[in-house]
């Protein structure tokens, strides 16, 4: 429910309903929607006509319209419809509807295999206050997972693709507003987003498109953008972002080539300043993949310096061959991409999702598990605290070496630093030796007119004898 931007609390109630008749209806007529859903928060309640198809059955804009209509009559805030059709967000409907029909009702959709996919993440986080919850979820998703059961993921293309691959490559002039166009946008709009899901359920993690703001609000927008690069480049594009991974997987599908090329671009690593370090970091990094053969490394380099590229087995037998011609550039990015050739497989309807699927799967195991961005590791703290402890605790070892050996410590190896401090200790000293011995005259002298002389090597023996001598 968040992604219709409502929140199921311990303070929601929640009732459904099946088959509900109203008792206003448009045209007097019996309108009766599938399902009915109502949240409760205190005082609040929001309301939700549900309409759900199965199998190869399609929703019918009049039937949506008639809905809004009802809705508007009945004081109910949202409609929500389900099928076997992909859209990239629930606010993005397969259908292009009236907006003036629609207007203050919101129009929301979700593919039977987005429900599933939202049902096996949420048992993967085991985040279950009430074990029933738990059974539920796994019994619905046995149920959707049965094969008599008319759920399924995008399984084809439009009918128009054969048409548009053979009329790009005869070199065709394309027309953006023509059905072979537009149909097949939105086919790959329904692919994007099924790829999205399977990915998401293989690894447990949500995997969303990366699509521009002006994207992700106009939903039309993105369909006129999208042909208009069919037309221009003939190819269709789309990012997938994952989360932890080193980076967006970029998805290209180029129709004029027949291929699907898949890449990644990291970060090289700042702390090592040799080129031939940042190569072999690279190239160290899918050190764990076994064949390599169809893997490409391209090194992207500053001051508008061309790229430079090789394939992963040769690199791992000789990685100079991606540096640069000036030796004193670095790389700042490595892009990893493979690239399938699909050859008449492209144009299938069926073949090309199934290719295609299997080229963005094997892409992200051989490569996208293995890739890890360069981080910046933290500053380190330099102290000054024990610079000086040492250097006294130097000098303290340095002078007891030069009085154990009778060597002058002035002609010390330490130089003329540990000289100057020597000579100024021992400056020091006589001085005050000199104010002792004349404070201790200058007392003697007062309390006696016959004081002895002085001697500071025998000043304890000449002071007794005096005393002697006075007796």
């Amino acid at each position: 429910m968040s992604s219709i931007g409502q929140r199921v609390g311990i303070r929601s109630k929640t009732e459904c309903f099946t088959e509900v008749v109203f008792k206003k209806s448009p045209l007097n007529t019996e309108i009766r929607p599938d399902g009915l859903l109502i949240i409760k928060v205190g005082n609040r309640s929001w309301k939700a006509i549900i309409e759900a198809k199965v199998g190869n059955q399609q929703i019918e804009e009049n039937q949506i319209i008639n809905y809004c209509q009802l809705a508007k009559q009945n004081g109910i805030d949202t409609i929500i419809t389900l099928s076997n059709q992909f859209a990239a967000l629930p606010t993005h409907h397969p259908l292009k509807l009236n907006k003036r029909a629609t207007s203050g009702i919101n129009v929301y959709h979700w593919s039977w295999m987005y429900i599933i996919t939202q049902a096996q993440l949420t048992l993967a986080d085991n985040d279950f206050k009430i074990p029933e919850q738990r059974y539920l979820l796994e019994e619905m998703i046995k149920y959707f997972g049965h094969e008599k059961v008319p759920v399924s993921s995008f399984a084809r293309m439009n009918k128009e693709w054969a048409d548009l691959v053979t009329m790009v490559q005869r070199h065709a002039t394309l027309n953006k507003t023509s059905p072979e166009v537009q149909n097949s946008v939105a086919a790959w709009h329904q692919e994007q987003k099924d790829i999205c899901l399977k990915l998401s359920r293989d690894i447990e993690h949500h995997v969303t498109l990366k699509l521009s703001r002006k994207h992700l609000v106009d939903q039309e927008q993105r369909l006129l953008d999208d042909s208009r690069e069919l037309v221009e480049s003939n190819t269709l594009q789309c990012i997938l972002e994952i989360p932890d991974a080193a980076s967006p997987i970029t998805i290209i599908a180029d129709v004029r080539g027949r291929t699907v090329s898949c890449e990644m671009r990291v970060t090289a690593p700042k702390d090592k300043k040799r080129s031939s370090s940042r190569v072999n970091w690279m190239v160290g990094q899918l050190k764990k993949v076994e064949e390599p053969g169809d893997i490409i490394i391209k090194a992207i380099w500053p001051k508008r310096a061309s790229p430079t590229q090789a394939a992963l087995s040769k690199l791992r037998e000789e990685p100079t061959i991606l540096l640069s011609e000036n030796d004193s550039l670095l790389p700042q990015y490595f892009e990893v991409s493979i690239t399938r050739d699909l050859a008449g497989k492209f144009s299938g309807t069926k073949t090309f999702i199934e290719q295609f699927e299997n080229a963005v799967l094997n892409f992200y195991k051989t490569v996208g598990e293995h890739l890890q961005n360069w981080i910046s590791p933290p500053p380190k703290l330099k102290s000054k605290l024990d610079e000086p402890q040492k250097e006294e605790d130097h000098l303290s070892k340095t002078s007891k070496e030069a009085l154990e050996s009778g060597r002058d410590i002035s002609d010390d190896s330490e130089g003329s630093n540990l000289n100057k401090i020597t000579n100024e200790e021992t400056e020091l000293g006589d001085q005050e030796t000199s104010e002792i011995l004349e404070t201790e005259k200058n007392h003697d002298q007062y309390s006696d007119p016959r004081s002895p002389h002085i001697d500071m090597s025998s000043h304890q023996l000449t002071k007794d004898k005096t005393t002697e001598n006075t007796d």
